[in-house]
């Protein structure tokens, strides 16, 4: 299968599609792991957050300034990292991006003052920001179109399993050796991955065709990726639909989950600590279940979305609105495996974003769709913390922040999504040939489960 570029000049040129097979495995794998440790350090945060509070003397305002700053640094990055992959490779941003997160989680170790940890967590946030974008570019650069939206589950899966690591082993080294020797020791994995980033990666395969990017110079590339980015409706969905799905979960598993569980409903860390795990657990579950389901049948892509958004604010109701003190332990159950559904969801995005644009623009394009969870994470993080301090620490009342978010993406939604559909079906059409049509139509074995094209 090919897929024809379009929106761009040279648009209608076809661009063989990527073979596969076990070289485009090892490739792709040496990518994850980079994205594997940058999840690591991200959500380290997370289980050291009452840690952090007392090693630096600060208030849940100042603590969520941490999780707030290292978001704002990576949603600012997103459109100049998708930039730099389009322009550069990804073997360039994947190694820029390793050095700095490595030194970010170094630099928060050993920081002093609480000054000093925010420029750390904010290098930190810079290196992560080159990751995952890189992935999605590794995945579209050796993989088939039909693989595309298992792959980004993968990604996504193996990122969680990094959150895993956090609250499974970086926690209990934290509580036995403390602050600098759980911290630093973990930077040693950001240099573990660089190894093999240095030597081995390659940004596609040789049959490849070259880098597609870089064809303008200057202003005139950057100005011209992003207009003609956005101006697909399939990208602005893309966005919403990350934003929407993603941050419920974030929020809980970067900075607040802990701190809910421990003083609002009076469970021990151990047993937090499993609730957390026990969300990332559901997540890599419903990764795979969510990259099948959308790879052989595109259509569900916005009832999953949706249904995602539903199930989420129905259990934090039901949690927030529980009669007494404290939820039943039932319940924290439930609503730790449905969040875990906010992950997977929030990939759906990218399927939108990815048949929406040509391979060109593959980097910038889902650099925008990435923002949006960040973006709702990044708000979520800062008034759930100023709620908190205003109203004496009433997590009812932070935790409904969560609705008004979600109701204004599920609005977004709805607004693009037909727009989105009908220009994607249109270059479906345009891509497939008249026999596939034709059989499609007969009934063949397969008919109506062609993936949309790459571009």
């Amino acid at each position: 299968m090919t897929a024809v570029a379009g929106g761009r000049p040279g648009a209608g040129a076809v661009v063989p599609e990527p073979p596969g097979g076990r070289q485009a495995v090892l490739i792709w794998s040496i990518g994850v792991a980079v994205y594997f440790v940058a999840v690591i350090f991200r959500t380290s945060l997370g289980v050291a957050g009452l840690d952090a509070a007392d090693r630096f003397q600060v208030n849940s305002s100042a603590l969520a300034t941490f999780s707030l700053l290292q978001l704002l640094v990576y949603a600012g990055m997103q459109i100049p990292v998708g930039l730099m992959v389009d322009r550069l490779g990804t073997k360039k941003v994947l190694t820029l991006g390793a050095v700095l997160f490595t030194a970010g989680q170094v630099g928060f170790a050993l920081s002093p003052s609480y000054g000093m940890a925010l420029a750390a967590r904010a290098l930190l946030g810079c290196g992560d920001a080159m990751t995952f974008i890189s992935v999605l570019r590794l995945g579209t650069r050796w993989f088939p179109a039909r693989r595309g939206p298992l792959m980004a589950q993968l990604a996504g899966l193996v990122g969680m399993a990094g959150n895993l690591v956090s609250t499974l082993v970086l926690a209990p080294v934290l509580h036995d050796l403390g602050w600098v020797p759980a911290f630093a020791g973990s930077a040693v994995a950001g240099l573990v991955v660089l190894v093999p980033v240095v030597l081995f990666l390659k940004d596609q395969p040789e049959s490849g065709g070259g880098e597609q990017g870089g064809q303008l110079g200057g202003v005139g590339f950057v100005r011209t990726q992003i207009a003609e980015s956005w101006r697909e409706p399939g990208t602005r969905l893309g966005l919403w639909v990350h934003f929407t799905t993603q941050f419920p979960a974030m929020v809980f598993l970067l900075l607040w989950g802990m701190p809910f569980l421990v003083e609002a409903q009076g469970l021990t860390r151990s047993t937090a600590g499993g609730l957390l795990t026990l969300v990332v657990a559901s997540n890599m579950v419903f990764g795979l279940a969510y990259g099948q389901i959308v790879g052989r049948r595109q259509s569900s892509r916005i009832p999953l979305a949706l249904g995602t958004v539903g199930a989420t604010a129905l259990l934090w109701a039901a949690t927030l609105a529980y009669p007494g003190d404290r939820a039943p332990m039932w319940l924290l159950v439930s609503l730790c495996v449905v969040l875990g559904t906010c992950g997977p969801a929030s990939m759906i995005g990218f399927d939108f974003a990815r048949p929406a644009n040509p391979p060109a623009r593959q980097g910038t394009a889902s650099g925008i769709t990435n923002m949006g969870g960040f973006l709702a994470s990044m708000t979520t993080l800062l008034v759930v913390g100023v709620l908190l301090d205003a109203t004496g620490d009433d997590y009812r009342i932070a935790f409904s922040t969560v609705f008004v978010l979600q109701l204004l993406g599920v609005s977004r939604i709805l607004r693009l999504r037909g727009a989105a559909l009908r220009r994607e079906a249109g270059r479906l059409a345009a891509a497939v040939p008249p026999q596939a049509n034709q059989a499609d139509r007969a009934g063949r074995p397969g008919a109506g489960v062609v993936p949309p094209p790459t571009g």
